[in-house]
């Protein structure tokens, strides 16, 4: 059968937005082809607009490549945003809770027995995968009213063989259901993240954490197999051999009800762990050392109460907001910053000639973490006279380092990049040279980029790369004109009407569908 023009036109489109996502993730058509159980030739022919496309296959497409490529149950595909460009944002904008530190305190809920309540919760694509993946399982998890309070009840046995294995596979953060899990259940198994080609190496920092707890893990054909029916409390410090945060969260959980102490060395202290500290604290879990890399936890072998507990804000959203203001040129203040969380970036920033006021100090709703009220100007920046790279917290957060490769865009001189952490992040930096950046890679871990930049209006399709995203988005509110970001799903898992809160700000944008 011969297609009709609109429907070759729709199959060339479709065609178009698989072969851009896939090349944002960096896969050969094999691979992709590899993930959905098809033929190289199958993926070819779907790129160039040459074979029809169920919604089922586009959904599985979408699950591959993480990305949303067409919403199942409504007749629209992803979402795009319109952004008309080139004009400075003005006003007053308020930093939401931690992304990083709601998706822990869901996973840490599976510890206790009572309810729990998690207030102020961002209502983010992240968070909504793991909510669709605890009430498989038989958790009762609710909403409550409209200020983004949630419940947990955990049910006296979770049904892990009827978990949402779709929602798992879009959510990284499954494998913090490790920690909790291993205390109640022998042998399990979790899907990982669908097709990703990592899945041996992501897992082995996290064996290494669970091993001296008795917990022995394989990841192979899709899925981690966990088997704990010799778990046991250490009897030596647990040494991570990588600061990696949801790592040093699943050595928390997996402590925190076993009988005795368990000390933890070369520990993440960045804010979601510190945020998992404060919530154990309420479960009656004592740690020491918060703050520190080395945690010592008393654990509970049982935990029944009824928590309440508020997390953080987000720093790295408060870096996207500073940032906002920095692209555009714009007076800004950005309330409730984690300052403790941005020293660093602050003092670059500072150093790079920026203007910028801060408040006085107060305390967050957990009582514990430090924050201020940031006022950005319009200023004439220049380049760092050192390398922009990341370091494990007090250093620049790992997350925050794509915004500097967009302030440094619009800075005087040239600046090296150094993403050492992520392989292939930095590549997703140099879409910024459809939007005038002058950006030269060096090799997949490193960028320069020259500034100022002359910003011009584009349609790019967003990257599957949640900040390199938002720096795309960011950089379009600065160029004149009208740019198209096109399939913007990954923004949505890690921000919470990003776009509507920017329009408050005097943004132009335009959130519409493909119909």
């Amino acid at each position: 059968m011969i297609a009709t023009t609109t429907q070759a036109d729709q199959l060339e489109q479709i065609g178009r937005l698989v072969r851009e996502s896939r090349k944002s993730r960096g896969w050969t058509q094999t691979q992709l082809a590899s993930a959905l159980g098809t033929s190289q030739s199958a993926v070819n022919r779907i790129e160039r607009g040459h074979q029809n496309v169920s919604l089922e296959m586009l959904a599985r497409v979408g699950r591959a490549l993480d990305t949303e490529l067409v919403s199942v149950g409504q007749t629209s595909g992803p979402t795009h945003l319109r952004i008309v460009g080139g004009q400075p944002l003005s006003g007053s904008i308020t930093v939401n809770t931690s992304k990083n530190a709601s998706v822990s305190l869901l996973c840490a809920a599976l510890l206790n027995s009572g309810r729990t309540v998690l207030r102020q919760v961002a209502r983010i694509e992240e968070v909504n995968r793991l909510v669709e993946v605890l009430r498989s399982i038989g958790a009762g998890v609710e909403w409550l009213g409209e200020g983004g309070d949630l419940e947990i009840i955990p049910p006296p046995t979770l049904d892990l063989e009827s978990m949402n294995r779709a929602a798992a596979r879009r959510t990284r953060s499954i494998i913090m259901f490790l920690g909790p899990l291993i205390h109640d259940y022998d042998l399990f198994e979790l899907p990982y993240a669908g097709g990703c080609a990592l899945g041996t190496r992501t897992v082995e920092p996290h064996l290494s954490a669970l091993r001296p707890f008795g917990i022995d893990i394989d990841a192979t054909d899709g899925s981690y197999h966990i088997r704990a029916d010799q778990r046991r409390t250490p009897t030596m410090p647990i040494v991570l051999v990588e600061r990696g945060d949801t790592v040093t969260e699943n050595a928390l959980m997996a402590a925190a009800r076993r009988d005795g102490v368990t000390v933890i060395r070369n520990a993440s202290s960045n804010y979601m762990v510190q945020d998992l500290c404060f919530f154990l604290h309420k479960l009656g879990v004592r740690i020491d050392g918060i703050g520190s890399t080395i945690l010592t936890v008393h654990g509970r072998t049982h935990i029944d109460v009824d928590v309440d507990y508020a997390p953080s804000e987000d720093p790295i959203e408060a870096m996207s907001l500073i940032t906002a203001g920095i692209a555009t040129g714009s007076t800004l203040e950005i309330c409730r910053v984690p300052i403790e969380f941005m020293e660093v970036e602050l003092a670059l920033l500072e150093q790079m000639r920026l203007r910028f006021d801060l408040s006085s100090e107060y305390s967050a709703a957990n009582g514990h973490t430090r924050l201020i009220d940031v006022t950005v100007h319009p200023s004439q920046l220049r380049a760092p006279r050192d390398k922009v790279h990341p370091m494990p917290f007090p250093g620049l957060n790992i997350d925050n380092l794509p915004f500097f490769a967009l302030i440094a865009a619009t800075a005087e001189g040239k600046t090296l990049v150094h993403d050492w952490v992520y392989e292939n992040r930095a590549i997703y930096l140099t879409e910024l040279t459809k939007l005038g950046a002058s950006i030269t890679l060096l090799d997949p871990h490193r960028v320069y980029v020259e500034g100022p930049t002359h910003w011009s209006a584009t349609e790019v399709i967003c990257p599957p790369a949640l900040r390199p995203a938002v720096v795309i988005l960011l950089a379009m509110l600065a160029a004149k004109g009208t740019s198209v970001l096109r399939n913007v799903y990954a923004i949505n898992r890690g921000y919470e009407q990003l776009a509507e809160r920017l329009e408050r700000l005097g943004a132009q944008i335009e959130t519409f569908r493909d119909y």
